[in-house]
């Protein structure tokens, strides 16, 4: 545990800097795996059906008849959880990607880096869809080197052709559920029932993007995670010893040996040997190829293996499970169990105070956006009566699904509104623009400028109003 020269470079890399393919052992699982202790390999596997349910669902389940989740950048229009947001939300959302990231920071600090290896869609889909595949195709790690070292023969290139022809299929319907994800489900479905030349242009994007997943679960794996995803080296500063990690209990597994036939625990544990029959299995089912018994690693996703492989082992040579577990630094070295650190209540706290507000936020959130621009090259009109006449471009942008009406109203000062057959129709979650023109007597003008409002009246509830500044002549201001 005293040396730490592992750290000075990543299994992935050899010295010269060229790639190291991991070909990572399958969990044991069902019979293989320990029966006196939880298998996780296994609740992972139920734990990503659901979010590959989730996943390949989401663009088609609608909530009120708004897409699950939609980030339509295009048209700038987002829907989560069935609201749909606007960039006039845009308060709305810094507030919730800094409580996401509170909430980040809250649970990496309790759990590790937990997220990674369960939820993530990167390793979902590479450990428990694409990994799978290979298994199914070109058999366990010894088989898979085995047929990477053979000459390409009818049997090699049967099953590399048909593994990465799978690979190669699922990265397309991958690139169609991230297309469904911007434009929606239904768009999704009209666009896939419709010949590419009528979108030729989305069509290449999607070969483009086709490609790029392939890239990534075909040779690039691991690597996202230990070079690309900051996370890793972001969770060094969120962890401390009452963390919950993938840990290895050193003091009670060193020393490492092999277990001699017929030798004793009595034996074994009187010449100072410890619990680690020095197997070797935590490092080889592990995807990222770390050894976990040298302690916390930026490279270890949580994902678990070890813990599985470690537990199959002990149950076989008669010994406790749980010589790597979920556990902390404190409670390996001094015995305790986790506690809640001012640190975590801090991080609570915050992360309370952010949702609040964000509640607020959203309980207050105006449900139609009003816009006045005065029109260009234009300042004031003179009418024939004497009043003055002021021009605006209007835009009102209706958030909701249902179709607004009501008329605009000149909250201050008195005067007259002008507009399109003095009528307001606002189509459900569209920007509709008029041409809106302000009439006050002079009487009613302060100056120069006249400060005014202007509102948007709904069902009797004024749903938006807009402060703006009414011009007029001099000789008007003077009249005052």
């Amino acid at each position: 545990m005293s040396d730490s020269t592992f750290r000075d470079t990543i299994p992935t890399v050899d010295d010269k800097g060229r790639r190291v393919w991991m070909y990572p052992r399958k969990p044991p699982t069902g019979k293989r795996a320990a029966k006196n202790a939880p298998n996780f390999f296994a609740l992972r596997t139920y734990v990503s059906w659901v979010l590959l349910v989730i996943l390949f669902a989401g663009p088609f389940i609608k909530i009120n008849g708004r897409p699950l989740l939609m980030m339509n950048i295009l048209e700038r229009k987002f829907s989560i959880f069935g609201v749909m947001f606007w960039p006039q939300d845009f308060p709305i959302f810094a507030l919730a990607m800094i409580a996401g990231f509170v909430a980040l920071v809250l649970f990496t600090a309790v759990f590790g880096r937990i997220w990674c290896g369960w939820i993530c869609p990167q390793t979902v889909l590479m450990e428990m869809v694409f990994r799978k595949i290979e298994y199914a195709v070109e058999g366990d790690a010894a088989q898979q080197k085995a047929l990477n070292a053979k000459p390409w023969d009818q049997e090699k290139m049967t099953k590399k052709g048909i593994k990465h022809g799978i690979f190669f299929l699922m990265s397309f319907v991958i690139s169609n559920l991230l297309l469904g994800y911007i434009i929606g489900g239904d768009a999704l479905i009209e666009l896939v029932t419709s010949p590419p030349t009528q979108h030729a242009g989305g069509f290449f994007a999607l070969l483009l993007f086709t490609f790029m997943f392939y890239a990534l679960f075909a040779r690039f794996r691991e690597q996202a995670c230990t070079f690309v995803c900051p996370y890793g080296r972001f969770q060094s500063v969120l962890l401390d010893e009452n963390s919950l990690v993938v840990a290895y209990d050193h003091k009670r597994g060193e020393k490492r040996a092999r277990k001699l036939r017929g030798e004793t625990w009595e034996e074994r544990l009187g010449l100072g040997k410890g619990d680690c029959v020095d197997c070797g299995l935590c490092v080889v089912v592990c995807p990222t190829g770390i050894d976990i018994r040298n302690g916390t690693q930026m490279e270890c996703v949580n994902c678990c293996n070890c813990i599985d492989a470690c537990n199959s082992v002990m149950e076989k040579v008669k010994r406790p499970a749980g010589l790597i577990r979920h556990a902390s630094q404190d409670n390996i070295e001094k015995g305790e169990r986790f506690k809640i650190t001012p640190r975590i209540k801090a991080y609570c706290a915050l992360l309370g105070v952010l949702l609040t507000v964000l509640v607020a936020l959203m309980a207050t959130r105006q449900h139609v956006n009003m816009d006045l621009l005065r029109m260009r090259g234009s300042m004031y009109q003179v009418q024939p009566d004497g009043r003055i006449g002021n021009t605006f471009e209007a835009s009102f942008l209706n958030k909701t699904g249902a179709e607004l009406e009501g008329p605009l109203t000149l909250i201050s000062p008195k005067g007259e509104l002008v507009y399109r057959d003095q009528r307001l129709i606002l189509p459900p979650e569209e920007t509709t623009q008029i041409l809106l023109v302000v009439l006050l007597d002079p009487e009613d003008i302060t100056g120069r400028e006249t400060s005014m409002d202007i509102g948007l009246k709904v069902k009797g509830r004024i749903m938006d109003h807009v402060k703006t500044s009414f011009m007029a002549p001099e000789s008007a201001a003077r009249r005052r």
